[in-house]
């Protein structure tokens, strides 16, 4: 009890802290600090209302007990107040601070040739299919189709509050099992997409020296290799002290691929520094949700069965269709967030 107490005490100095500084004209008149204050405001406002709910409930878990008429409710109460303060603890794990977000994906067709870069497609559709259904809006930077219909690759942006959260837990590899529609043998062929989620960075949170960048300019082309525009529109940014290169060429105008190629260098840049930070503590943390690693295989979608696998949180539905046609992924998003949310508390006990 003396844990949970001292946890709700300091939520509610927190809580009260935040709402005070909110008020402050100093802050107020800050855009930048107004806007920090506001978010850590309404991160702790659903754990401040469960503390209150606790502590309610504890008071009235009390008068039960010191009063023999209402002694035979104690034990519901008894029930909530633990329900209650396990809902407290992992209302207060920490978040990953790029959680709110915007985000950048990028998808690619991995082994499988043609029939991979199709496959690349259907997940490049069903996430824009689950930003969608989530409110979020979707933005393409770049693609570069393949011949048969679906990707090579496809970068797109993904805006709204909270998006990294929703959509970080897609970085990884798919694997899909199905029967080709060119396989006249009706064998069922694997194939994989990897994608990559990052959270979009401003400006101010990653500096880069312009003297630190290569750009190149050239003709676009399209697929095939036929020009797309006569002039050198296409832009290839290349980050030197790091060798990331992010190349543009969906734009007709040269310093709209510029900015765009920007954003994704910015983005790129941001999570390999996150990457650096979280190392040592990955290392020491267990793989349970897995790491997100484009190499990590996180899911298998097989089509005869009309099933997929999440491999992280060995979670298995038959609903295959319906996912991605729909980008029905809430189910699986909310069971490896509240998976993660109750390892990290696991590791803040121990």
């Amino acid at each position: 009890m003396a844990r949970i107490e001292q946890l709700i005490a300091e939520l509610e100095r927190s809580f009260r802290e935040m709402q005070e500084r909110m008020s402050d004209p100093s802050v107020y008149n800050d855009h930048r600090e107004a806007a920090d204050v506001g978010r850590r405001l309404k991160e702790l406002e659903a754990p401040y209302k469960l503390s209150q709910e606790w502590r309610q409930t504890v008071d009235d878990l009390a008068a039960a007990k010191s009063d023999p008429e209402l002694s035979s409710m104690a034990s519901d109460l008894e029930t909530e107040a633990h329900r209650l303060e396990e809902a407290l603890k992992l209302s207060l794990v920490k978040t990953d601070p790029a959680d709110s977000k915007d985000v950048i994906i990028e998808v690619r067709q991995g082994v499988g040739g043609d029939e991979a870069a199709l496959w690349a497609g259907s997940i490049f559709h069903m996430l824009v299919k689950y930003a969608e259904r989530r409110g979020f809006k979707v933005e393409i930077l770049s693609g570069s189709p393949s011949e048969g219909g679906g990707f090579k690759e496809v970068t797109f942006g993904i805006k709204g509050e909270g998006a990294f959260s929703v959509f970080k837990w897609e970085g990884g590899t798919h694997r899909v099992q199905r029967v080709p529609e060119t396989e006249s043998q009706g064998r069922i062929h694997t194939s994989t997409a990897t994608v990559a989620v990052m959270p979009e960075a401003e400006e101010v949170e990653v500096h880069i020296d312009e003297k630190d960048l290569r750009i190149d300019v050239y003709r676009a082309t399209g697929p095939g290799g036929q020009g797309v525009n006569t002039t050198d529109s296409a832009v290839r940014i290349t980050h030197m002290p790091t060798g990331v290169a992010v190349a543009m060429q969906d734009e007709r105008s040269q310093l709209q691929n510029r900015d765009k190629a920007m954003r994704v260098l910015r983005a790129r840049l941001f999570e390999f520094e996150r990457g650096k930070q979280q190392a040592a503590l990955a290392a020491q943390r267990k793989a349970q949700v897995g790491t997100g690693e484009r190499a990590e295989k996180i899911r298998t979608y097989n089509f005869p069965e009309n099933r997929l696998t999440d491999h992280r949180i060995k979670l298995t539905v038959h609903r295959l269709d319906q996912i991605l046609a729909n980008g029905d992924l809430d189910e699986f998003t909310d069971a490896i967030a509240q998976e993660e949310r109750r390892r990290a508390l696991e590791e803040d006990v121990v």
